[in-house]
């Protein structure tokens, strides 16, 4: 009885499981390009660390070492890699450290100091992330485990005490390098908890589009791992800026994302595009009006001689009037994707009437329109844009089939006024785009749409625009930088 109580509950809860209306994979292909930069961004971390001085005595010998200082680092060998339960893996070995420090020795009365290289052999790191869906919808890095070695230290010694030196080189190079275990796990700590999570904050959750509508990019739940993938769940959901508390239940396709052979691969739903229209059509976007000089004085004239019997039996100063166009759509628009391209379903009513000044307008005619775009998306950068083309067009009254057969004359003259009056202005709004979420200083390169029924796939790769440091010190200020402004990591799993 309980198991069949616990599989109902499951059942129930996938049933009202959000279905995502945009997915993002990354792929193993994009590890290697985030490698060299994590790791450009690590060794500049590392090389600021701060070794604290190191003292202590055998027998009738006192030695003190300070200002230690990191001045060459090497990180020969390394993976990342991702593996289910912790997500993403950075695994250095074979790295070197060289380092300078000052020597003070004092043996009974005598006295000796100066500088000494050193340098760490054979050091290994092993950090892993565990990422998560905060309370906000955005991922995040929640755990960091880290564990780092030194297995061989040595140091040049010179001077007058050279032998003696040599003799205390195991107390002072295993001092050493138990302190340098001890500070490469707080530099990734800091690194993953502070500067990663700062760069997530520069992916975009929700945020407005231009002045009238907004975009939903909340991740509906953890991202999910496998040895080749990470997979990302987005809402993709646009909303009304003046209705931020509304959104369009979705009940499109799920986007499904199979392939691997490029570094990302982005999915798009009919519902991605439905929300769009749906939001501009809630905001009063989806409506032209055109009064006077502002209709084409070509159309001007067949409108008139076309509706010319009513037009004569008006008043002189009704005839000689500005001719009034209004186009305005009915019902939110509607996106179809299949694998022979994406088509937009748009029915709007077409109100002709003349405009006298100061009296009220004389309505000559009002008709249904319907036309089919043609949509063709590309991803440039990290913006996505939409070019459209008007394929199909008619007008029919929804008064009578007689008045339909009388507007056949007017289907060319209102189709060319479509073409070049209105598709313009919607082009130049669906050119801007809109952002995917990406962090900065990232932007996608030679991507490739692929249709498929109910959604469209994007596979393209990435580039830094940008380093990672740059972008950081642009978002935040210097104090957040370094090791010493992160809060406290957990205890050190360094090995000596």
């Amino acid at each position: 009885m309980a198991l069949f109580g616990a599989l109902f509950l499951a059942l129930l809860a996938g049933a009202h499981a959000e279905i995502p209306g945009c997915k993002i994979r990354i792929t193993t292909k994009a590890l290697e390009l985030v490698k060299q930069e994590a790791l450009r961004f690590l060794e500049q971390e590392l090389e600021t660390i701060i070794i604290p001085d190191l003292r202590g005595g055998e027998g009738q010998f006192y030695y003190n070492i300070s200002d230690v200082k990191v001045t060459d680092l090497e990180l020969t060998t390394s993976e990342l890699h991702f593996q289910p339960e912790q997500d993403l893996v950075l695994q250095i070995s074979n790295a070197s450290l060289e380092i300078r420090f000052q020597r003070q020795l004092l043996y009974w009365f005598f006295y000796d100091g100066g500088y000494i290289n050193a340098s760490a052999k054979d050091i290994s790191i092993r950090t892993a992330l565990r990422l998560f869906r905060d309370p906000t919808g955005r991922m995040k890095v929640f755990n960091i485990s880290c564990q780092a070695s030194v297995s061989r230290m040595h140091a040049d010694f010179g001077g007058t005490f050279r032998k003696m030196y040599e003799f205390l080189s195991v107390f002072i190079t295993s001092g050493m390098r138990f302190l340098l275990n001890q500070q490469i796990c707080p530099v990734l700590y800091h690194a993953g908890m502070v500067v990663l999570n700062s760069l997530l904050d520069t992916v975009p959750v929700r945020s407005s589009v231009d002045n009238l509508i907004g975009i939903d990019y909340s991740l509906l739940k953890d991202p999910v791992v496998s040895t080749s993938s990470l997979d990302m769940d987005f809402r993709g959901a646009f909303f009304p800026l003046t209705q931020g508390n509304w959104s369009l239940l979705n009940q499109a396709v799920e986007p499904q994302l199979q392939e691997e052979e490029r570094m990302v691969y982005v999915a798009f739903s009919e519902f991605f595009f439905d929300s769009a229209m749906e939001s501009y059509f809630r905001a009063g976007a989806l409506q032209l009006l055109l009064v006077g000089d502002k209709v084409p004085h070509d159309l001007d004239m067949l409108l008139r001689a076309s509706y010319f019997g009513s037009i004569v039996l008006l008043s002189p100063a009704e005839i000689n009037s500005p001719l009034k166009l209004e186009l305005k759509v009915t019902a939110p628009p509607r996106c179809t994707i299949k694998p022979s391209g994406t088509t937009i379903s748009v029915t709007a009513s077409v109100t002709i009437a003349l405009a006298p000044h100061n009296q009220s307008e004389v309505q000559l005619s009002s008709m249904i329109m319907d036309a089919r775009l043609s949509a063709k998306v590309t991803l440039r950068g990290k913006v996505l844009r939409t070019q459209l083309d008007l394929r199909k067009f008619r007008i029919y009254s929804n008064q009578s089939a007689l008045e339909s057969l009388a507007l056949i004359p007017l289907q060319a003259p209102l189709k060319t006024m479509l073409q070049i009056g209105v598709m313009p202005l919607l082009n130049e709004r669906t050119r801007r785009g809109v952002q995917i979420p990406l962090p900065q200083g990232m932007a996608f390169v030679h991507g490739v749409v692929t249709n498929h029924a109910g959604f469209l796939t994007i596979g393209t790769d990435l580039r830094f625009v940008k380093g990672l440091r740059e972008v950081i010190e642009k978002n935040w200020p210097a104090t957040t930088m370094g090791p010493q402004a992160s809060s406290a990591p957990p205890p050190s799993t360094a090995a000596v």
